[in-house]
C-alpha cells in the first residue's frame, strides 16, 4: 500500500496530538484495562483460538473474506508478493471442520515471474442467480503482463469440489492502469449488485456484476463516485483508498463511505448515474488522506482510520450533518488505539463492537456502546515476534478481518503468521435489532428480491 510519508508523519506528531485534545475523554488507549500480552497469554480470558492455519511466507498475506452462510463455510485470502518472495493470487479455505481449516484451492495468476508489484490485495465474494462467485482485486505494475488488470472473478458454485472453480471473466480499467487496491460488493436497492473499486484516479469506479459474469464486459463500467476537490486536491492518482457501501434506513437511501484525498466523504448513490454529496469530513487535525471508513448501521457514527503511526481510529458523530446543521464534520468525539506507538488497520462494525485488524496488535475488539469512551473488550495477539526492519515495521502483522453474523465466527489475515479463527466469549452471533439498530453490516442479504423497508432493516 502506498503512504504519504512525506507530510503524515509530520503530522504524526503534530496533528495527532492536537486532535487528542479534541476528543471527548481522554484515556488509556494502551490496553484500557487488560494486561500486556505475554508469549504465555498472548489474548484476553474472553478470546478463544479456533484455529490457525500458517499460509507460507512472511508478508505474503494481504486481505480476507468469510462467507456468510453457514452450509458455505469458506474463506478466501489474498495472497501478495514482498520483494521476491510470495505468491500473487488468493487461497480458497475450507472450514468445515472450523478447528482443521484446509487449503483446498489456489489461485495465482499466471508466470508469477514476469508480472509486477504485489499482485492479490482485496477479496469479496457475492451471490447471483444462485451461484457464487469471488472476486479477487489485484495490482500489477507497469512493465508486465496485466498493468490494466483490476480483478478476477472466479465461479465458486461448486465448492468443496475445487475442480469446479472456473475463472470467469477479468476486469480491466485501461483508462487508469494499476489494478484495483480494495473492492466493496453492494446489493443495491435498485436490485442490482456492484462492485465498487479504488482506482489509479479520481474517484471509485461502479461496475455492473450480472454485466461482468454473463460476459458483457464492454458495458459493466456503469458509474463512478467522483473525490470532491479540497485542500489537498481531487486525487490525480488514487482518490479513495477505501469504502463501504450501506443502506441507510432513516433517509431511505443507498450510502457510499469513502476515506482518500483530503479527508472522508459521503455520497448518496441511490442514482449511480448522479451520485450526491452528502457529508464531507475534512479539515480534520493530522488527516490529509482517508483510509478505511465504516459507519455504525444507522449511519450515525463512522470509525475513521488514517494509516501512519501514532494514528488512532477517530470515531465521529454525523448527527449535525444528517440534521442539515453543518455539510462538514472536522472534528471527532473520541479515538481508540491498541497501542499508541503502533496503528491499527481494517475494521468490521457490528454493533456494539468493532473488531479490528491491528496490524502489529494482531485481533482486538472495541466497543462504541458508549461513543465518546470507546473501551477495549478483547484481543489476540496473532503477529509473533519483533517487526522486520526491513519494511516500515508498523505495517505488519494482522492485515484483514471479518466476522460471520450467523454464528459470530472471527478471522483474521496476518501478512505472516497466515489465517486464523476466534470465537469471543458472549458473542454467538449478531442481529442489529437485537440491540435496538438496523440490521445493516458489510455483510449483504444476497437473497433479498424486493426494496428495503423499515420493517426488514429494524
Amino acid at each position: 500500500m502506498k503512504t504519504d510519508w512525506s507530510g503524515l508523519q509530520r503530522l504524526a506528531v503534530l496533528g495527532l496530538g492536537v486532535a487528542v485534545v479534541a476528543f471527548a475523554q481522554p484515556q488509556d488507549l494502551s490496553g484500557q484495562g487488560y494486561p500486556e500480552w505475554t508469549p504465555t497469554a498472548p489474548g484476553s480470558p474472553n478470546m478463544q483460538v479456533v484455529s490457525h492455519l500458517p499460509l507460507g511466507p512472511r508478508l505474503s498475506v494481504a486481505d480476507i473474506e468469510l462467507e456468510q452462510e453457514l452450509h458455505r463455510p469458506y474463506a478466501y485470502v489474498s495472497r501478495m508478493q514482498y520483494g521476491d518472495i510470495g505468491p500473487k493470487g488468493m487461497d480458497i479455505i475450507d472450514l468445515s471442520d472450523e478447528r482443521n481449516p484446509e487449503v483446498i484451492y489456489r489461485w495465482r495468476i499466471e508466470n508469477q515471474e514476469l508480472h509486477q508489484r504485489t499482485g492479490g490485495m482485496d477479496v469479496k465474494y457475492f451471490k447471483l442467480d444462485d451461484r457464487y462467485y469471488v472476486i479477487q482485486s489485484v495490482q500489477f505494475g507497469q512493465g508486465g503482463p496485466n498493468s490494466d488488470m483490476g480483478a478476477v472473478v472466479l465461479d465458486v458454485t461448486g465448492l468443496p469440489d475445487a475442480s469446479t472453480v472456473e475463472e470467469v471473466a477479468r476486469i480491466r480499467a485501461p483508462d487508469t492502469p494499476g489494478g484495483f487496491h480494495n473492492i466493496f460488493i453492494y446489493k443495491h436497492s435498485n436490485g442490482g449488485t456492484y462492485l465498487f473499486s479504488t482506482i489509479n484516479g479520481p474517484g471509485a469506479n461502479v461496475y455492473d456484476l450480472a454485466r461482468v459474469v454473463n460476459g458483457d464486459l464492454d458495458n459493466a463500467l456503469v458509474g463512478n463516485v467522483p473525490v470532491p476537490e479540497s485542500a489537498e486536491g481531487t486525487g490525480a492518482t488514487r482518490g479513495y483508498h477505501d469504502f463501504y457501501v450501506g443502506w441507510h434506513p432513516d433517509t431511505g437511501t443507498d450510502r457510499f463511505y469513502g476515506g482518500g484525498t483530503g479527508g472522508y466523504y459521503v455520497y448518496d448513490v441511490t442514482d449511480l448515474d448522479n451520485p450526491e454529496i452528502a457529508v464531507t469530513l475534512t479539515g480534520i487535525n493530522g488527516v490529509r488522506y482517508g483510509h478505511t471508513f465504516t459507519p455504525s448501521p444507522d449511519g450515525r457514527y463512522v470509525v475513521a482510520e488514517t494509516e501512519y503511526q501514532f494514528a488512532p481510529l477517530r470515531i465521529f458523530d454525523l448527527q449535525p450533518a444528517l440534521d442539515g446543521e453543518v455539510s462538514n464534520v472536522s472534528r471527532p468525539i473520541s479515538g481508540w488505539t491498541a497501542d499508541w506507538q503502533n496503528l491499527v488497520h481494517n475494521h468490521e462494525i457490528r454493533w456494539p463492537y468493532v473488531f479490528v485488524s491491528g496490524y502489529l496488535d494482531g485481533l482486538q475488539v472495541f466497543t462504541l456502546m458508549d461513543p465518546t469512551k470507546p473501551t477495549t473488550v478483547g484481543y489476540y495477539q496473532t503477529y509473533i515476534g519483533s517487526p522486520n526492519v526491513d519494511r516500515t515495521p508498523q505495517f505488519q502483522g494482522a492485515f484483514g478481518v471479518d466476522v460471520r453474523n450467523e454464528d459470530g465466527l472471527i478471522v483474521i489475515s496476518d501478512m505472516s503468521t497466515g489465517f486464523w479463527a476466534f470465537r469471543m466469549d458472549g458473542f454467538q452471533g449478531w442481529d442489529g435489532r437485537d440491540w435496538g439498530m438496523p440490521n445493516v453490516s458489510s455483510a449483504q442479504d444476497w437473497d433479498a428480491d424486493e426494496m428495503p423497508s423499515p420493517e426488514r432493516w429494524r
